[in-house]
Formats: structure tokens, sequence, C-alpha cells
């Protein structure tokens, strides 16, 4: 009997003392769903690497979960004129944009002969086709109509994406914020069509500059304004990653699902997130 209640405590007890009944309390496990997102990695041809290929899709889009879920609170933080708590926000999101980066290092141990192996079983799926990174680009001012084309037949994805993308990006709400603190700002930067892709503009520039050279007087918006040269200079180094992995991987072939692959992903990389805040430091 007392050989029974001893073993009744030890299921009972973890580290120290701690008294936990895994019986009755919420477990790790099911905190983290660990049975659905660890039973989620289906590979359709059984090859070895395909795991590989599986896992840091799927990772890399939680981080992008997280990601917006980041830059959107920290929008709405902007909009209340909460600067400080959006700063902590933009910095996460920066964090999490390294780790993204870092996935495409891990990717790249991926041959051209381990892809070869399965990747006729992805059909038309394609990295294209990614909703939650066309969301950071609409939420990062990278505004293109066409592209809700690809999620025409899922109605709630094209909802989503076409929400997004007529309301003012993380660079609008600041360049609204530049306007709040009494920095002249043209009307059209201010009341314009969302929807279409941000055009770099003389008075964004010109207030900018002033932040930039009255740092004491404007330190809020000077800190959000280097927050947002973290997130662009970071997003550009993960289209470069994305571009050249690719490359090392299937060369200039198509990519699956008909994109054209490394040709699209040099083409972005001429766009410039927040182009004023690139090219006043040239005018410095």
């Amino acid at each position: 009997m007392e050989e029974n209640q001893n073993n009744s405590k030890k299921d009972t007890v973890w580290e120290k003392g701690i008294q936990t009944d895994f019986q009755k309390d919420l477990s790790y496990g099911d905190y983290l769903q660990l049975d659905n997102i660890l039973n989620s990695q289906i590979r359709l041809s059984g090859h070895h690497d395909e795991m590989l290929f599986i896992i840091i899709h799927q990772v890399s889009e939680l981080w992008m979960k997280l990601e917006l879920h980041e830059i959107q609170s920290a929008k709405e933080s902007i909009q209340r004129d909460d600067l400080e708590s959006a700063f902590k926000m933009l910095a996460r999101v920066s964090r999490i944009q390294q780790q993204l980066i870092q996935s495409w290092s891990v990717l790249s141990t991926l041959t051209p002969a381990e892809y070869l192996e399965f990747r006729d079983k992805l059909g038309s799926s394609s990295g294209f086709q990614s909703y939650q990174n066309r969301l950071i680009e609409f939420n990062l001012g990278y505004k293109n109509e066409r592209t809700l084309l690809v999620y025409k037949h899922e109605p709630v994805l094209f909802a989503e994406l076409n929400q997004s993308l007529h309301e003012p990006s993380l660079y609008d709400v600041s360049i609204q914020a530049l306007s709040s603190h009494g920095l002249k700002i043209d009307s059209q930067c201010l009341q314009r069509d969302w929807s279409q892709p941000y055009q770099a503009n003389d008075s964004v520039e010109a207030a900018w500059m002033e932040v930039y050279r009255n740092v004491d007087r404007y330190w809020d918006l000077y800190e959000l304004a280097e927050k947002l040269v973290d997130i662009s200079s970071q997003q550009q180094i993960w289209r470069f990653n994305h571009m050249t992995t690719v490359e090392r991987i299937i060369g200039h072939k198509t990519g699956t699902g008909g994109s054209s692959g490394v040709t699209y992903l040099k083409r972005v990389l001429d766009h410039q997130f927040f182009p004023e805040l690139w090219s006043l430091r040239t005018k410095l």
C-alpha cells in the first residue's frame, strides 16, 4: 500500500517539488497541439529529403504567421500614436525575419539530384502560392492586385488578401504619423488608393530628412524610421537568399505551378521597400 502511494506521488511531481497531475492538467503537448503539428509531415514520395523540404516550408509559414501578427499590431499602435509599443513589435519582426533568412541555408543542403527524387510529387503546388508571404508584402507596401488571381478559387483567402490590399501598409501609417507630428506631407500620400503600389514622394523624403536632421526633436519618429530600415533590409536579404537557394537547386527551370522561378525572384529584388528612407541617406 505504501509503495503504491509513493508511486502515485511520483506521478504528480515534476522538478523541485512542483505538483502536477498530468491526467487532469493541460499538458505541454496539448497546449501546443503537437499531435497536429508533428503528424502533418506527409511525404508523398517516401524519399528521405522530402521531410526537409516539408518542414522548412511549414516552419517558415509559422514564422510568417507571427510576423503578420506583430506587423498588424504595430500598425494599430502607430495609428494610435503609441510609437513606443510599436518599436518592440517591429524589433521582433526583424528577429523573425532573421529566422526566415536562416531557413534558406538549411534548405540549400538539398541538392538538385535529391530534389528531383520527389519534385514531381509536388504537382502544381508552389511557394508562389504562399498567401502569408503575399500578406507580408502587402503590409510592407508592395501591392499587386494581379497576384490575387492565384487565390480566386479560394474565397476565404481571396477575401483576406483583398482586404489587406485595400488597407494602408505599415509605411502608409508611418507617413501618416509624420503628418500627425506636424511634418508637411502631400495630401495625395495621406489619402490615396491603398491598393496601388507606393510611389516615392518628395514631401515624404523631405519630412524624413527633417527627422534625421533633428533627431532630438523627433526621436520617436527617428526610431520608427530605423526600425523600418531594419525590416526593409532584412526583407531584401530574405528575397536574395530565396533566389540564390532556388537557383542552386533548380537553376533557371520553370518553377512548380508554372512560375518563372529564378527569373521572377531576380525581378522583385529591384523593388525597394520604404524608398525615401534609403534615398535620403545620399542627401544627408
